[in-house]
């Protein structure tokens, strides 16, 4: 089958940080990608496939894909997909696919230095002004309980090896992961109280949204830490505000917020047991990198009539 592909939207960068060249560089790179897997860019009017490279409203797409009916399949550029879910995208007759485990390595990484971070305490060391000795937590052999199954779960759990941690994974359908205790969402209470170090790393469904409350926050030790690489959706903001304030949990560290951008003068800036990023887990390059080599192998595969890597489960969202 022949490869036919449009690579659009060319002017819009869903990584508002990178220089003013970052579309054009990222656009050639998924066009150098789509060549060597033996595809061929194309105009919309001629495409069978299409790479999206927009993240934000889901509409131009869903408009693009109603004028361009010869559309195949769709790469989706990141992994997180639930606004295109929401606005029923995915309910057409089209595979698509995203960017879900290419960017795990990354995210990993950084989910593990916030924790770290937080252990050390280093937010309130870097503020103090003066010499300050805080007595630093250590990760070895902590309980850490990660919601979600996906690459940045699986590539957490490899770096959390050398801590000999106890590491629990709950997720949707609590099939196995590998050699890891596996549980499904609904054991979640159970499992708080056992819980040092809890990772949200897990996709943005209507079931997901809000996974993390008062409820679930009371139910972890005082001294646990939460950290969240995933979406600021799944954790209700005011109820985190008020856990850290009052010491309910030992600590957060968030690289997404709820809304995003946290809001300058919000109290969760104010608090020294609070780490935020902004949502930065991942580099331009990197993920310029991960997305093309998606794109390459998937465009092999729809040459060859294979299955796609990183499809979309309409159903599920994510």
């Amino acid at each position: 089958m022949s490869a036919r592909v449009a690579i659009e939207p060319r002017g819009t960068l869903p990584v508002p940080r990178a220089d003013d060249g970052a579309s054009a560089r990222r656009a050639a790179a998924i066009e150098a990608a789509v060549t060597a897997a033996g595809g061929v860019p194309t105009p919309a009017a001629e495409a069978n496939a299409l790479v999206w490279l927009s993240v934000g409203d889901p509409a131009p797409l869903t408009a693009y894909l109603d004028e361009h009916p010869g559309i195949e399949w769709v790469q989706l550029p990141w992994a997180g997909v639930e606004n295109f879910a929401a606005a029923g995208v995915f309910d057409r007759p089209v595979t698509f696919t995203c960017a879900k485990a290419s960017f795990a390595e990354q995210v990993g990484e950084h989910a593990l230095a916030q924790v770290l971070a937080l252990y050390r305490h280093f937010v309130r060391q870097a503020r103090s002004r003066r010499w300050t000795e805080v007595e630093p937590v250590s990760l070895f052999r902590k309980r850490v309980t990660v919601l979600g199954a996906g690459g940045t779960a699986r590539a957490l759990i490899r770096l959390l090896e050398p801590f000999g941690c106890r590491v629990r994974v709950l997720r949707r359908s609590g099939a196995p992961l590998g050699d890891t205790e596996t549980l499904p969402v609904s054991e979640l209470p159970a499992v708080l109280p056992e819980t040092d170090v809890l990772v949200l790393a897990l996709a943005l469904t209507p079931q997901t949204r809000g996974i993390i409350g008062a409820a679930e926050l009371a139910l972890l030790p005082p001294s646990a830490v939460l950290v969240n690489v995933a979406r600021g959706a799944h954790v209700d903001t005011d109820a985190l505000t008020e856990a850290l304030a009052n010491g309910t949990i030992a600590g957060a560290a968030l690289d997404v917020t709820e809304p995003e951008p946290l809001p300058d003068g919000h109290p969760l800036w104010d608090l020294d047991t609070v780490l935020v990023t902004s949502h930065c887990a991942d580099s331009f390059e990197f993920v310029t990198d991960q997305l093309a080599a998606r794109v390459r192998e998937n465009v092999g595969r729809f040459r060859r009539g294979e299955p796609l890597d990183g499809l979309v489960d309409g159903s599920a969202g994510y």
